[in-house]
């Protein structure tokens, strides 16, 4: 019966209307919820940028803010992007389309990321230290969320880097368990908090964590094949556990007391040798400085005119001794803050992700990307005031500065580090910067060019030696020795910076041109 206006075809339209009048109500409902969330998002955002546009680069100092902008522009604008994707009258859409191609990556998400983790380790922060925002230094403090966890967790998951999978998603946890709001579930941070601490061999944790997890979810799929398996792995463990412990009682005590004896022996005779990365971190906290009283003592500060040079004869430099073997100054006062700016005006428009090392394999000159700082050449064509810097230089060391590499301008950002390494290029390295053909790096000059809140210390593993940044001064040391030999005690590093923003420029001064300036030595090594 197709007629439409039939009692029974009415009162069906009327039941369809009703259903829609039901779905334009949901849809109103909806979009008022789109609203009320892009409004709070929006609010959370003007605050945000209004505390971060004091000081920016303050602001971007402390690694969580540098790692939250990321997380932000790469994962919450998207879906900020999906919420009003359907509102297109304002030009929004269009507007963040356009800005897009502008917008971090997945990759530069999970370089943030891992800066943080990096930090983390080689200053020895818990997760709650970072999490609540209380970093050494910092001005902005910034608290991390449950999402911001988790979302750590994941990148180092997807790492397969189970220990700090464990960290971050405990983090999670504990924030999720003290009562945070939060997308996230407890469900999905047990899950993978489990399997992180099941992955390190700790059966027990991992089980009783699964059952917990099957206590929120009880049909939990995955979880429920884990509990099995976990159980099953714990009772085998246990019995090796057993077996191994009879064993050893079986071996017999002659044999542990023999084993005791020789081992603190050997403990007398040798001093294990602490690994260059371990050291490294330990300097970059401050730790194991070797400079022995008496050593101390035979470091000083003096007024330097460099033999009587006549421009520094009336007003000379503070000069400093930082170390003894290598010997490393440091000149106070050195740059003004004026010449700072002028320097980092002409760096920035340049400043690039990594800097040209030379490669210990191929010898050659070559791009580095494990240098996390951005770098700059700047010409004495460019700007008088680099002429006058160089010739600064050239006048406080006595050397010849027009053989040096142009002056280098490097920013360390966030988890910004150089690994250790040597400026001068090895007997092994026959090619090392022979397209340069003015000999080896003969020695180096270190300008600071900025406070650092914490972090950023130039170290020298071999000896034990730290130098922390300072602005307005300047470090010197030697390459190599008068004769032309390289001075191994040089290999230095720069740690990450764990709060502030690092600027330095260093000179590189080569051999050519010192022939008389620092006459060679006929002792190898002195």
């Amino acid at each position: 019966h197709t007629d439409k206006t039939t009692l029974c075809h009415m009162t069906d339209l009327l039941y369809t209307e009703k259903d829609l009048v039901t779905s334009l109500k949901n849809y109103i409902t909806a979009e008022e919820n789109k609203l009320k969330q892009v409004k709070q998002w929006a609010e959370k955002l003007d605050v945000l940028s209004a505390i971060a546009m004091q000081d920016p680069e303050g602001f971007l100092g402390n690694p969580v803010n540098a790692f939250k902008l990321m997380k932000r522009l790469n994962t919450e604008w998207g879906d900020l992007e999906s919420l009003v994707l359907k509102d297109t009258k304002d030009g929004f859409i269009s507007n963040l389309t356009l800005q897009r191609q502008h917008f971090p990556t997945d990759e530069d998400q999970t370089g943030a990321a891992k800066a943080l983790l990096r930090l983390q380790d080689t200053y020895r922060l818990d997760t709650n230290t970072i999490s609540t925002g209380d970093l050494p230094g910092v001005t902005h403090k910034s608290p991390m969320t449950v999402e911001d966890c988790f979302e750590l967790g994941k990148i180092a998951y997807s790492e397969v880097d189970y220990y700090h999978t464990e960290l971050w998603m405990e983090q999670a946890l504990k924030q999720l368990d003290e009562g945070e709001e939060s997308t996230v579930d407890k469900v999905t941070v047990l899950d993978y908090l489990s399997y992180a601490i099941y992955q390190q061999g700790d059966l027990g944790r991992a089980l009783e964590l699964t059952k917990r997890l099957l206590m929120l979810d009880p049909e939990h799929q995955r979880a429920n094949g884990n509990l099995k398996y976990f159980e099953f792995q714990l009772i085998n463990q246990r019995k090796a556990q057993a077996q191994e412990a009879q064993k050893a009682r079986e071996e017999g005590k002659e044999q542990r007391k023999r084993l005791t004896s020789d081992a603190s022996k050997k403990k007398k005779r040798f001093r294990e040798p602490v690994p260059e990365r371990k050291m490294y971190e330990m300097l970059c906290r401050g730790e194991g400085i070797k400079l022995t009283p008496r050593r101390q003592r035979r470091l000083f500060c003096r007024y330097f005119d460099n033999h009587g040079h006549p421009k520094y004869l009336l007003s000379p430099v503070k000069q400093e001794d930082e170390w003894d073997r290598p010997y490393i100054v440091r000149y106070h006062d050195i740059i003004s803050h004026g010449e700072i700016e002028k320097v980092k005006e002409l760096a920035k428009p340049r400043v690039t992700m990594a800097a040209i090392v030379h490669d210990p394999l191929t010898g050659k000159l070559t791009t580095a990307m494990y240098r996390v700082s951005k770098s700059a050449w700047l010409t004495a064509y460019e700007h008088p005031m680099i002429d006058q810097i160089n010739q600064r230089i050239e006048d406080l060391t006595g050397l010849e500065m027009d053989t040096a590499e142009e002056l280098q301008v490097a920013n360390y950002g966030v988890g910004g580090q150089y690994e250790p390494h040597f400026d001068f290029g090895r007997k092994d390295e026959p090619d090392a910067f022979k397209e340069l053909g003015t000999g080896n790096r003969i020695a180096t000059w270190l300008f600071y060019m900025s406070d650092v809140a914490a972090g950023g210390a130039t170290v020298f593993p071999d000896v034990g030696a730290a130098v922390w940044p300072k602005k307005g001064t300047a470090v010197f040391w030697y390459n190599l020795f008068p004769s032309g030999e390289g001075d191994y005690s040089t290999r230095h590093a720069a740690c990450p910076v764990l709060v502030g923003n690092k600027w330095v420029s260093n000179k590189w001064i080569h051999e050519r041109g010192q022939e008389f300036r620092r006459p060679c030595g006929l002792n190898e090594t002195a």
